[in-house]
């Protein structure tokens, strides 16, 4: 598989694959876009490591904002649960390229009234192991994408560890795609 390089033209916040930990990377450093996937980019620098880059900073490489980054809803009136799980599925682990609908990472997802200021959302979700680094970033990622839904005043994500996550909760399109078949 083809991975474009690329070089940063400005410095750019970032956050490392698996850890989590947020890093600035200097503008001149070359690197491999290896994904781009719920809207952020999946990078590897020349030492290796892994990076994910906001789609809002694409520009720090040279890309356009990827589609998936930009909100897509934009009458209130809209706000179904169908809509707020097609929101989740624009979320992805950044070292799996399977978004964590498809992964069954989501146990639950209600929709209830917020009084005059909109619909407050929690979503019950799980992590594929309970110390991963990531866990912290894909809650943050799913509160930010669903609050961004015009109607939407609130969300909330709760990580829940039982039942714990197995393979067998992914659909069958994700198990495929991993090699699980």
């Amino acid at each position: 598989m083809n991975h474009e390089e690329v070089v940063f033209s400005r410095e750019a916040s970032v956050i490392q694959i698996p850890d989590g930990n947020g890093l600035v990377i200097p503008a001149g450093t070359a690197a491999w876009v290896m994904q781009v996937l719920g809207g952020n980019f999946t990078v590897r620098l020349e030492t290796g490591h892994l990076i994910r880059l906001d789609g809002q900073d694409a520009d720090a490489i040279g890309r356009e904002v990827p589609d998936e980054a930009r909100q897509k809803v934009t009458d209130p009136s809209e706000l179904t649960e169908e809509l707020i799980w097609e929101q989740l599925s624009t979320v992805y682990d950044p070292e799996i390229p399977v978004n964590i609908v498809e992964l069954g990472l989501i146990y639950g997802c209600q929709i209830s009234d917020n009084g005059v200021d909109g619909k407050r959302v929690d979503i019950e979700m799980t992590l594929t192991a309970p110390g991963c680094g990531m866990g912290q970033i894909l809650k943050d990622d799913v509160e930010y994408k669903v609050s961004h839904i015009p109607g939407v005043s609130r969300a909330e994500v709760e990580l829940v560890f039982d039942p714990p996550w197995t393979p067998e909760k992914m659909s069958e399109a994700a198990q495929l795609e991993l090699g699980f078949f």
